[in-house]
């Protein structure tokens, strides 16, 4: 934070020394300011921040510098885990278990779906 306060003060009085109409220049360099300032902090310029905040999408300029989209794509939701079961010697996977007889018991005992909470953080809104 404290480089955030260096930089801006620094435009301040760069604004203040420049001789022409002070609060046109400084208007601008507060602006040139935030938008340094924010970019490292929080990854987005203003503009971003009011965007993502407005559309509840993560947009940023910073993606788009790193060859990505504007804005981060909804995460699909995950695919369901095989269904495997042991056998003579090996393991066998199934697509569907609803349909094998007697109901065998799972190779790995783990969850097969989200949770609400979640599923809930997989499709919040940004912030």
């Amino acid at each position: 934070m404290r480089i955030f306060q260096a930089v801006w003060l620094a435009g301040v009085v760069a604004g203040a020394l420049t001789g022409c109409g002070v609060s046109d220049n400084l208007a601008a360099t507060v602006g040139v300011v935030a938008t340094v300032g924010t970019v490292p902090v929080i990854g987005r310029s203003p503009f971003d921040a009011v965007y993502s905040l407005a559309t509840g999408r993560d947009c940023s300029v910073v993606r788009l510098d790193q060859g990505k989209s504007y804005c981060r794509p909804i995460d699909p939701p995950p695919e369901s885990p095989a269904f495997c079961t042991r056998s003579l010697g090996t393991v066998n996977c199934w697509s569907d278990p609803a349909t094998l007889p007697d109901h065998p018991m799972p190779v790995a005992d783990g969850p097969s779906f989200l949770t609400p909470e979640q599923e809930a953080y997989r499709l919040r809104r940004w912030p």
